[in-house]
């Protein structure tokens, strides 16, 4: 996996590898049809879809390796992580018939069970503490949440039915731009009659829902608890369904809105099967270097550490191109940017070409994080105290589940994240802990395995004015393993190494402004026809021939690819009239 190796701040484990195919071959040409900023899969995805099109596309990545925050790094010597993003679920279907990204060498890892959360709590009779696993297996799944409640084992298939009713329906807004409300209110007779057929994919959705629109609608404006409360009464299923609603946004499941995100992570479908969610042999740059071969088969380029400046500005008024920092000036038709919209036009974007009023709109975008993400090397398998190792020591099916720790219960989650708001890293954070190589055997040495732990809550700014120091980063990491070894005795002892990414680290080394993964915050003020601003939901920036193609557009982060197709397809049409 690894060709070439980069050495970092070693006390913090910066070892970073670059896989095989990560560079390119081909040299930069002056001129290109289109340009895109930035190799994460949206962008690598645009690239597919352009050239597919007709236009001769380059990707310029400012880092060593493709993926933006879907990469394969070798972090600790022997021992290759998924960075940043680490499961892959919600990359839509077509897209991955499209590009054939089986064949270009996509393998993927199903999970099941899927969920597994352990209690903090004396055995009974001498038996361990009490567990929750939720998987495919209806019958399994009831009988676990029978051991809590047998009224909310009998009611868990209509709940699944419930979700996957309003997923379904909301399906077709994913897979198209929002309406297109400039263009339907402004111009000629004939254009507004042409953008009525962005109007389909809305109706199609509404027509879906039928008599649910009511329950749908309550759903994504709700507080989660509202909703979960009166489905179930046993606290640890609310407490793992309601990590869901939380996972990556800074918000509890007492908030209106956290509904939408419960519904956003259950809508998604690996090989076929619904709301499933799954491993990428190799870490997830393995779904990165898919697209990207996808895309060079097209006849796409695509070049690593092509750090890009500021976009071109003609005469006109329209993008001509990029100019990258080592001056290096690449002229092109569209530049299509798969940065944050802060970056895109706070920092590549030439300010004069910009009005006022956008540019103090931009401002207000809400990037806020509470998220850190902690990469761990162990040399052993974790041995949880509700789930004992057997005598082989071979990982058990819980093991291959997203391991909830510090979740089985609401108030410990409002806890945590009361503290994050107060500027303080929570004393008992939100854990969600993955261990990969258990299924993928190339992540790690024989008998060691690689952890992901996506924790919350932690503030940006800590005491809400100072920077994070080593010291602080260290002091949290310490704090996490204390609460991991609380479940699993012994988690402390087997760790190798580590690498601690704190909100600023994720915005320094990811280009994630705010440390935010998925572009900007999924608050409902910033979906749909508002994500990132109404005046730029169409992927058109105010810049003639600058658009958006990142998590940061419609329809959010986690919809994996659906921004890349999307602006691929508006750019394609806008470019016959070019």
């Amino acid at each position: 996996m690894a060709a070439s190796v980069r050495a970092g701040r070693a006390h913090r484990g910066f070892i970073s590898v670059t896989r095989r195919g990560s560079h390119s071959t081909t040299a930069l040409k002056p001129q290109y049809d289109a340009i895109v900023i930035g190799a994460g899969h949206n962008g690598l995805i645009a690239s597919a879809y352009l050239q597919k099109g007709g236009l001769k596309t380059a990707v310029l990545e400012r880092r060593h390796v493709l993926g933006g925050a879907a990469v394969s790094e070798e972090i600790i010597p022997g021992f290759h992580f998924s960075r940043a993003s680490y499961l892959l679920s919600l990359l839509r279907p077509h897209i991955y018939q499209d590009l054939e990204l089986k064949k270009h060498g996509l393998k993927v890892y199903m999970r099941d069970p899927y969920s597994f959360t352990p209690m903090l709590e004396d055995g009974v009779r001498g038996q361990p503490p009490r567990s929750l696993t939720l998987g495919a297996d209806l019958a399994k799944t009831q009988q676990e949440i029978g051991k809590f409640s047998e009224k909310d084992a009998k009611v868990y298939p209509d709940f699944l039915s419930y979700l996957e009713r309003l997923a379904c329906a909301i399906h077709p807004l994913l897979d198209a731009p929002p309406v297109d409300i400039p263009r339907l209110t402004q111009g000629s007779l004939r254009k507004k009659i042409t953008a009525l057929g962005s109007l389909k994919p809305l109706v199609k959705s509404g027509l879906k829902l039928g008599k649910n629109i009511p329950d749908f609608y309550e759903l994504v404006t709700a507080p989660v608890m509202k909703v979960l409360n009166r489905w179930f009464e046993s606290e640890p299923l609310r407490a793992t369904l309601a990590t869901d609603s939380v996972i990556g946004a800074n918000t509890s499941p007492n908030n209106p809105g956290s509904g939408y995100v419960l519904l956003h992570h259950v809508m998604g479908e690996l090989e076929k099967e619904k709301g499933a969610w799954g491993y990428v042999e190799g870490g997830m740059g393995g779904v990165s270097q898919s697209i990207a071969s996808s895309a060079r088969s097209l006849g796409a380029d695509i070049f690593t550490n092509r750090d890009v400046k500021q976009v071109l500005i003609g005469q006109d008024g329209s993008a001509k191109g990029v100019v990258l920092t080592d001056g290096t000036e690449v002229h092109s038709k569209v530049v299509l940017s798969n940065a944050t919209p802060y970056i895109t036009f706070k920092q590549l974007t030439p300010q004069d070409a910009l009005p006022e009023a956008f540019i103090k709109a931009v401002d207000q975008i809400d990037y806020t994080s509470p998220v850190t993400k902690i990469n761990v090397a162990i040399d052993k398998l974790p041995n949880f105290l509700a789930a004992p190792n057997s005598a082989d020591g071979n990982p058990g099916p819980h093991h291959q589940c997203s391991i909830h720790l510090n979740c089985e219960s609401v108030e410990v989650l409002e806890d945590a994240y009361r503290e994050g708001q107060q500027g303080y890293p929570s004393s008992r954070p939100m854990i969600e802990m993955t261990i990969p190589s258990v299924l993928d055997p190339t992540l790690a040495p024989p008998g060691c395995h690689v952890v992901s732990l996506f924790i919350q809550f932690t503030p940006y700014l800590l005491e809400g004015h100072r920077d994070w120091t080593d010291e602080d980063r260290d002091r949290f990491a310490d704090t996490v393993f204390d609460w991991v070894e609380r479940y699993a005795p012994g988690f402390k002892k087997s760790i190798v190494g580590k690498d601690v990414l704190t909100p600023p680290d994720l915005e320094r080394v990811f280009g994630l402004t705010g440390g935010n993964i998925f572009h900007g915050s999924m608050s409902l003020d910033q979906l749909y026809l508002a994500r990132p601003l109404p005046s730029v939901a169409d992927y058109r920036s105010p810049v003639k021939g600058l658009y958006l193609c990142s998590s940061g557009s419609h329809p959010g982060g986690g919809v994996m690819g659906a921004a890349g197709w999307n602006s691929a397809l508006k750019v394609l049409a806008d470019f016959k009239q070019l």
